[in-house]
């Protein structure tokens, strides 16, 4: 697929390092998508290359604007510790571009530190329920600069737990406003 711009130079670098050297037609297609402020979901296999859809623009985001703050929702501790790896990998090595895993195994001590200043939280519905919107005073630089939300495995917030989720993105929208 094509972008109908081209990325950071220092983004296509990493990139490529990690052995991407072309996206996708259906990465190509989101990424476009979230560029124009569009609400994006992406249904497609496993192993498709779905978190380059909202990893790319999160990079883009911090490279663009230091002040550009997302937020990752994953339903697990392990997704959330895969794809932080998987995040890593894209970030430009001569960059710093912040970002941190905010759960309840997070040491007290990095708690602040990921809360003033990763450019990048990844977290799971249930702590930004308990953890982060109880707190949005504490959160306000990550909550005014918030320019995406990722849900990633959407199909999993079904039932009783979908409800939940639903709530809680519902006051992150509040807060937001």
């Amino acid at each position: 697929g094509d972008l109908d711009r081209p990325l950071d130079p220092r983004l296509e670098r990493a990139l490529e390092a990690a052995g991407i050297s072309r996206l996708y037609s259906h990465q190509a297609q989101a990424i476009n998508a979230v560029r124009r402020g569009e609400n994006v979901i992406v249904a497609t296999p496993s192993a498709s290359g779905k978190s380059l859809c909202y990893n790319i623009p999160a990079v883009e985001a911090a490279l663009e604007d230091r002040t550009s703050r997302v937020l990752c929702l994953f339903p697990t501790k392990a997704l959330t510790q895969d794809q932080a790896k998987g995040f890593e990998a894209l970030v430009p090595s001569n960059v710093k571009v912040r970002h941190g895993m905010f759960d309840g195994d997070t040491p007290v001590e990095e708690r602040g530190g990921i809360r003033r200043s990763a450019h990048v939280v990844m977290t799971n519905p249930d702590m930004l329920h308990r953890g982060i919107l109880p707190n949005h005073r504490s959160w306000y630089s990550m909550l005014r600069g918030l320019k995406y939300v990722v849900i990633d495995e959407a199909h999993v917030y079904r039932g009783v737990f979908g409800s939940q989720v639903a709530n809680v993105l519902r006051r992150l929208r509040r807060l937001c406003r």
